[in-house]
């Protein structure tokens, strides 16, 4: 080990406010964007606008290596049925895949088997999965909308919470009558 990372690992940790837990709940960060969707700061309009056109062309590139695919069954004289069930099968795959993917940015998937069945046909159709980004980031951070409000609701319920507390009962005075 050098002498640099010795430093490193024998550094303290900071104090002061920095080494404290932040008051109340942290907003959960959506991949690509971090927790720049609270704010909308740190670039997060450029971030939006480089998901939204990498998830494009990821579904132009995908759609142009299934043709690549589709030209090699020809190639291959397969025959008619087996070329349409193909194309059919990307078909619908996609179009389930974009169901539950945009589905997925307004509500929390469920933690059932139906879940983790459908990981399989989501790769599958994969391009409707990455249109449905790219569709999404047009108008918000995938997710954001649902990330928000839990964050939102969240952070009503804290103050609440903390706005009703105020010290220990058992160390308050009663009341005078007058």
């Amino acid at each position: 080990m050098s002498d640099e990372e010795q430093h490193d690992q024998s550094r303290p940790a900071p104090a002061g406010p920095a080494a404290e837990p932040a008051a109340g709940p942290q907003p959960e960060p959506i991949r690509f964007f971090g927790t720049t969707w609270v704010d909308h700061a740190n670039g997060y309009a450029l971030r939006r606008a480089g998901v939204a056109i990498g998830a494009l062309l990821a579904a132009v590139v995908g759609a142009y290596l299934l043709r690549l695919a589709y030209e090699g069954l020809e190639i291959g004289n397969v025959g008619p049925f087996l070329s349409i069930s193909v194309v059919v099968l990307f078909a619908i795959a996609s179009s389930i895949a974009f169901a539950k993917t945009w589905e997925s940015f307004g509500r929390r998937p469920a933690r059932s088997s139906d879940e983790a069945a459908l990981k399989g046909l989501k790769a599958i159709g994969f391009i409707g999965s990455l249109i449905a980004y790219f569709l999404r980031c047009l108008v918000e951070a995938p997710g954001e909308k649902l990330h928000r409000a839990e964050y939102e609701r969240a952070t009503a319920e804290f103050a609440r919470r903390r706005g009703t507390r105020t010290g220990n009962p058992a160390a308050r005075r009663p009341k005078r009558k007058k």
